[in-house]
């Protein structure tokens, strides 16, 4: 379960040759210093680091967008992250329910607009019920990042395979989701010209 520096330089070579950004959770300061010098353009401080102030003020010396997963934590908790993280570098709190996998009741979307509107700031979702839908859903209600586990089987031995989605699933999920951001346009009312021959027809007035 875990890449050594002999892994990472595979990692990082393919995914340059195939224009791919990369990046990996760290859960101390030392892996924190190891990612970085691949000069990666994001990192991602998991639900389960967030509480470890030494760990978000090294994100924060990074000096590199940072994605905070918010999952098992309290209001309280969220809120004294926020406040380490501060305003010297750009991050964003993914919403997160930390059961693997979630279920829907648990997940709680609102809470994208919550931490929105708290911190005045985009917010993306990190999912890990089965399925599409609550991922599309999020994305619906606003999430900027959306993140999801993969796997090549989804019976495969480990944690998170029933939470992760399948590359057919990912397929499917990545064109949902264009098709709702197409969908969700610019929220200004306007008479579309497919509608101008409908509108003559059915208008009285």
């Amino acid at each position: 379960v875990e890449f050594d520096k002999a892994e990472y330089d595979i990692i990082d070579a393919y995914c340059r040759e195939r224009d791919i950004l990369w990046s990996a959770s760290c859960w101390d300061v030392p892996s924190v210093d190891f990612i970085v010098d691949y000069q990666v353009p994001f990192l991602k401080l998991s639900s389960a680091a967030l509480t470890d102030n030494e760990l978000v003020k090294r994100h924060v010396d990074a000096g590199i967008p940072t994605l905070v997963s918010t999952g098992m934590s309290t209001w309280e908790e969220v809120q004294h992250a926020a406040q380490i993280l501060g305003d010297r570098l750009p991050w964003m709190f993914l919403h997160c329910t930390s059961t693997y996998p979630a279920i829907a009741k648990e997940c709680n979307l609102r809470m994208i607009n919550t931490l929105r509107d708290a911190f005045a700031r985009p917010v993306g979702y990190s999912g890990h019920e089965v399925g599409l839908q609550i991922s599309v859903a999020a994305v619906a209600l606003g999430a900027a990042v959306l993140e999801r586990h993969i796997t090549l089987d989804r019976a495969m031995w480990g944690t998170d395979q029933s939470a992760s989605v399948e590359p057919a699933g990912l397929n499917r999920l990545v064109r949902d989701v264009r098709v709702v951001e197409q969908a969700l346009g610019d929220g200004i009312k306007k008479v579309y010209e497919s509608e101008e021959k409908i509108r003559k027809k059915l208008r009285r007035q």
